[in-house]
This record gives structure tokens, sequence and C-alpha cells, in this order.
């Protein structure tokens, strides 16, 4: 009988001191959650930087991809495929075409970054290569910064 009045009884005024000193206010909470946005706020803005720098080298490295198989590609059949056969070229192998060794990408040819195709255009018109160009994020031509384009004729520098 003791032990089941014991467990009935209030907790003594010493143990609820005890308890209010071991819990959180309200305002230390909101001190807390205003701390921690200010940082998110510091930093996302950064990380959404570098985002966009990642998504451009990316495609950077993508051309530079597409452009190494098109070389294997050229080195077997002897020639480029032209704009109408496209990068489709370096996985199935086009009507008429001998000695296609493909398939030159390990993969199916994926969109650039933003989600939009890659333009293709052999004979290109910046050399005796391909042209090879991702719009950017806005998927037009032109523009700067996020929405520049991503050319394969000036992706060396």
């Amino acid at each position: 009988m003791k032990n089941i009045r014991k467990r009935n009884r209030r907790p003594s005024a010493q143990s609820a001191k005890r308890a209010r000193k071991n819990g959180v206010t309200l305002i230390e909470m909101l001190v807390v959650v205003v701390i921690m946005g200010l940082f998110v706020s510091l930093v996302g803005v950064t990380l959404f930087r570098r985002a966009d720098e990642a998504k451009r080298t990316a495609a950077k490295a993508q051309i530079d991809s597409f452009m190494t198989a098109l070389g294997a590609y050229k080195l077997d059949t002897g020639n480029f495929p032209n704009t109408d056969q496209g990068l489709n070229a370096l996985r199935v192998k086009p009507d008429g075409v001998d000695q296609w060794a493909g398939p030159y990408l390990p993969k199916e040819v994926p969109m650039d970054p933003w989600g939009h195709q890659y333009q293709y255009a052999y004979p290109g018109a910046h050399g005796d290569e391909p042209d090879l160009v991702s719009y950017g994020a806005d998927g037009a031509p032109g523009g700067d910064g996020n929405n520049a384009d991503i050319e394969s004729w000036s992706n060396a520098k």
C-alpha cells in the first residue's frame, strides 16, 4: 500500500523547480529559431550560387564528353554525324553509315542540366568540328549569367 500511495503523490515543490530549470522557455526557443533562420539565409544564398555554377560546370563536362565521343565516331566512320542524325548517332547506328563501332556513349544522350536538349549542328559554323550548344537556364539563345549559352567551340576557354 505504501508504494501505491507514493506513486499517486504529486511531485514535491523541489522536483517541480528542478523540472522548470531543465525546461526551455518560449523566448529561448524563439531566439534559437531566429539564429537558425539567419544562418540558413546567409548560407542558402551561397549554396544556390554554387548550384548554378555546378550546373554550368556539368554542361561543360557533358559537352566535352560528347566531343570526345564524336571524335571516336569520326575516327571509325570518317565523318561526324550530320545535323539530322544528331547526337543519337552516338548510340544507334545511322542508316548508310559503314564502320560504325558504337555505341560511343554508355547511356542515352542526356538533357542539359536545366532539362533542355543540347543543340547539335554539323557542318558547324565555327570550324571543322560540330557545333554543340546548351542554351543555359532559359533554354533560349543568348543571355548572360545562368542564362548564358555554353558552346563547344568556346568551351576550352
